[in-house]
């Protein structure tokens, strides 16, 4: 018997809300059916990077941006049914990423006991105004488990993207990056490289008060840096082995900030060219040393629009085939939202939704909490 899911996704770079509606079929298949993207006012988003760093009256202002988010998912979720032409008694469940406002996964400085991370976007009024029932809170599980919370994508990323014929490398450029690495023998690794997005779009918006790099055109004006680019990749994240996650409590405008105060004035431009290669040479570091025998690698996320991005990074790897998650049968702006309608699927099913080898968790662990309609 088929059943139905919808993914609700708003990630680090905060350009909207990504809703996809899969169907799975009786075998396990999933198909990518069906897709909106809702925006973030100005408002709800200038709340969201409040909360990313200090603020005050912090508790006040998660608790209202809490209800916000579940308000602005829920009305996504029933546009994405209204599109689609369905009812919501026709959807078996949300599976809901909610907005991360703080990642602190155990790393050198953190043990696990001190661990932990923080989507906001109340699934009680997700469900409550939807009338769905909302699975929601993933990542918690897998950080009780002594893990990192994400990346959580790799589970899903192995379930619909395996090929018995080659190895595959899913790269997703979100505001951060994650790779995977599915193997033909169905086994899967997958750690964050880094910043995807994030430092392009926070000093586009800081120097141009523009959201993000439109095709990489700003970038693609400047020049590279060499000493400003050897300085970022001092960063310690980046020689750290997996399993590692990271977020904006890294990757952020003071990162830039700080490092451009070693260095005498640098053309903004040149800055922007800068930050895209760290991204990409970072990225293709990883994907390098991850996979030896030059898989193909599919590219997926927000980043994948970026033409200049996507270029450099077929450059760098130009041995390997470079394309997108098209081909694979689901367009790369929507695999997140897939991952997490899948996520709500395993849950309910009582089955696994994280990878112990890529989050580091001391086992499978079945993730979320659900929220009856």
């Amino acid at each position: 018997m088929e059943s139905r899911y919808i993914g609700l996704m708003s990630g680090t770079s905060l350009d909207g809300i990504d809703a996809a509606l899969i169907r799975v079929d009786a075998d396990n298949t999933v198909h990518f059916e069906h897709s909106i993207s809702a925006p973030l006012s100005p408002k709800l988003r200038s709340d969201i990077l409040q909360l990313c760093g200090t603020s005050h009256e912090e508790i006040e202002l998660l608790g209202r941006t809490d209800r916000e988010i579940g308000r602005v998912f829920a009305n996504a979720a029933l546009q994405l049914c209204e599109s689609a032409k369905l009812k919501p008694a026709d959807i078996t469940a949300i599976g809901s990423h909610g907005q991360t406002v703080r990642h602190r996964p155990p790393n050198t400085d953190r043990h696990h006991e001190h661990a932990f991370t923080l989507q906001i976007g109340d699934p009680n009024t997700i469900s409550e105004l939807s009338g769905i029932t909302t699975i929601a809170d993933f990542r918690r599980r897998d950080i009780a488990a002594a893990g990192q919370g994400a990346p959580l994508v790799p589970a899903f990323h192995a379930a619909a993207f395996r090929s018995e014929a080659e190895d595959r490398v899913i790269l997703n450029i979100g505001g951060m990056a994650n790779i995977s690495l599915v193997k033909q023998n169905g086994g899967v690794e997958g750690f964050d490289t880094g910043p995807g997005n994030v430092l392009m779009d926070s000093w586009i918006n800081a120097r141009m008060q523009r959201d993000f790099d439109r095709d990489g055109d700003w970038a693609a004006s400047g020049r590279i840096n060499t000493a400003l680019l050897q300085h970022f990749l001092q960063a310690p994240y980046y020689s750290q082995t997996g399993p590692k996650s990271t977020g904006r409590e890294q990757f952020n405008m003071l990162t830039i900030e700080e490092s451009l105060a070693y260095f005498p004035p640098i053309a903004p431009a040149d800055v922007q060219a800068t930050l895209l290669e760290l991204t990409a040479r970072t990225i293709c570091d990883a994907i390098e040393n991850a996979s030896t025998d030059l898989a193909p690698v599919f590219i997926c996320g927000g980043g994948s629009a970026n033409l200049a991005l996507r270029s450099r990074i077929s450059t760098l790897l130009s041995k390997r085939v470079v394309s997108d998650t098209n081909q694979l049968g689901i367009p790369p702006d929507w695999v997140e939202a897939v991952a997490f309608a899948w996520l709500a699927k395993q849950t309910l099913n009582h089955l696994p939704g994280n990878v112990p080898a890529v989050t580091g968790a001391n086992g499978p662990r079945i993730l979320g909490a659900i929220y009856l309609a």
